[in-house]
């Protein structure tokens, strides 16, 4: 469909007509209606109880979901869903009391061109500067005082005395936040799902692909009737036209006016609660039984575009052939261009270090695994650095610093065909990737073959039909 949002119209995708969709409980449909370009959408295609397989595209075909999954969905031209088991994500176990569960808050990078016509100038330029950003689907494009201003802001009823839960989900592309509400504390409680030691804070960090949830005590009623929540961008490692204006509101009593609050003071960075982190459910990491080096690169390809490599190689897989299909049918080689890594035993302690020397960070994100954080540092890994084994933090998107290093550590508990990537948007279609083929020889006797191959058949027939040519490294970013 086509909307004027902000300030001028573009293309969106959407789900059950809403930019913005509600939250999915148990017994949630969704139509997934097909079109004729590869939309790439996790969720559509998505079947139920297959963990070891969670993408695939859009071939033109009309389907109703029920939604009884565990993850977050993101898509920078408009479809989002948080899509979590009510009783495991709404009303889990929490490391701290709280009165309201406020359920998800998105934090999206938007811009008036599609994702499409950004990624063109990606590869050509680099990342481009966005428009602006949005807190649960929403925000304005201009100032307060400028008549010209459109859209609305999000707003947010508080209760004095009241504590409320919040899930904080950095869905960007390619922003790097810190979120804070004037003149009230948060209290971190979980990371990516993970239940941690309460913290008190008045800004949280997120990188792109992280989860936090918080909880805030509504107790300022005497300072103001109104209060500003912030998402700002980072400029360290994020380019947006609207910094200072990506805002919602939350609000005592019956009526909203514009608030008059200042923010918190901080420094312009793009940094990891790392240090913060301490797992509810304490584990400790053993010896490394398999280890290696990943460094990461970028560079220009023989068309004069960007990639990305780690090790030397840009991921490209084939949609029409997946990693997975070709281990059903017994494969057991792969081009390098795949850049497949093996980790053929159970049970064993896997160390990955990821090492650039550029002047970026990279969220780094794994599927399959909550791994462990050992270590992230500047500079350039080496043997001297001390690793954190005593119940590190663990999570499925940790921040690979700027001309620095992240050591993730994981067990090999979870068969399957696991990818790990960045995930800056641009960076994933540019092949900032590797994937790991764990334990090999069960992956068939848990998969869903049948389903598989229809999916691809499917995909191939859609391919051929309206000629479908791949743009990027095939993957699909989640």
């Amino acid at each position: 469909m086509s909307l004027r949002l902000f300030g001028a119209f573009m293309a969106l995708y959407s789900t059950n007509t809403a930019l913005a969709a509600p939250s999915a409980t148990v017994g949630t449909r969704a139509v997934c209606n097909g079109n004729t370009r590869a939309t790439r959408s996790e969720w559509c295609d998505h079947s139920i109880d297959t963990d070891w397989w969670t993408e695939a595209v859009d071939t033109g075909v009309t389907r109703e979901y029920w939604f009884e999954l565990t993850d977050v969905n993101v898509a920078p031209d408009g479809v989002s869903i948080p899509r979590h088991l009510w009783w495991h994500y709404y009303n889990g176990p929490a490391s701290a009391n709280y009165d309201e569960d406020l359920g998800v808050v998105f934090l999206n990078d938007w811009d008036h061109q599609t994702v499409d016509e950004l990624y063109a100038v990606a590869q050509t330029n680099g990342p481009p500067m966005l428009d602006n950003g949005l807190i649960n689907g929403t925000n304005v494009y201009g100032d307060d005082d400028d008549a010209s201003q459109t859209g609305n802001r999000l707003t947010i009823p508080f209760t004095t005395g009241t504590s409320y839960r919040m899930r904080l989900v950095n869905a960007a592309v390619d922003t790097h936040w810190k979120f804070s509400i004037d003149n009230h504390t948060l209290t971190v409680i979980a990371a990516d799902l993970v239940p941690v030691e309460p913290y008190v804070t008045t800004m949280v960090d997120l990188t792109m692909g992280q989860r936090y949830d918080i909880i805030v005590t509504a107790n300022q009623a005497e300072a103001a009737d109104s209060f500003w929540m912030r998402a700002i961008p980072q400029s360290a490692c994020s380019d947006n036209k609207s910094t200072d204006n990506i805002k919602a509101v939350v609000y005592y009593g019956d009526s909203v006016t514009t608030p008059k609050t200042i923010g918190y003071d901080y420094t312009d960075s793009c940094d990891d609660e790392t240090e913060n982190l301490i797992p509810v459910v304490s584990k400790v990491v053993e010896g490394a039984d398999w280890s290696d080096l990943a460094i990461a690169t970028v560079g220009r390809n023989s068309a004069g575009l960007f990639k990305w490599y780690l090790n030397s190689t840009s991921l490209l897989v084939d949609w029409a052939d997946p990693t997975l299909g070709q281990v059903l049918t017994g494969a057991t080689e792969w081009e390098t261009k795949n850049a497949v890594l093996q980790l053929s035993e159970a049970s064993k302690w896997v160390y990955l270090v990821v090492q650039t020397a550029m002047g970026v960070p990279h969220p780094i994100h794994l599927h399959g695994h909550d791994f462990f954080v050992l270590a992230q540092g500047s500079g350039t890994y080496s043997a001297s650095v001390n690793l954190n084994t005593e119940n590190p933090p663990r999570r499925d998107t940790a921040l690979l610093p700027a001309s620095g290093y992240l050591v993730m550590a994981w067990e090999t508990d979870n068969p399957g065909v696991w990818l790990m990537h960045c995930h800056i948007g641009w960076h994933a279609s540019e092949g900032f990737a590797l994937q790991f083929i764990e334990r090999y020889s069960e992956i068939a006797g848990i998969s869903d073959q049948s389903s598989l191959n229809d999916g691809c058949s499917t995909w191939s027939s859609f391919q051929d039909t309206y000629s479908i040519e791949q743009e990027d490294s095939g993957y699909i970013m989640t």
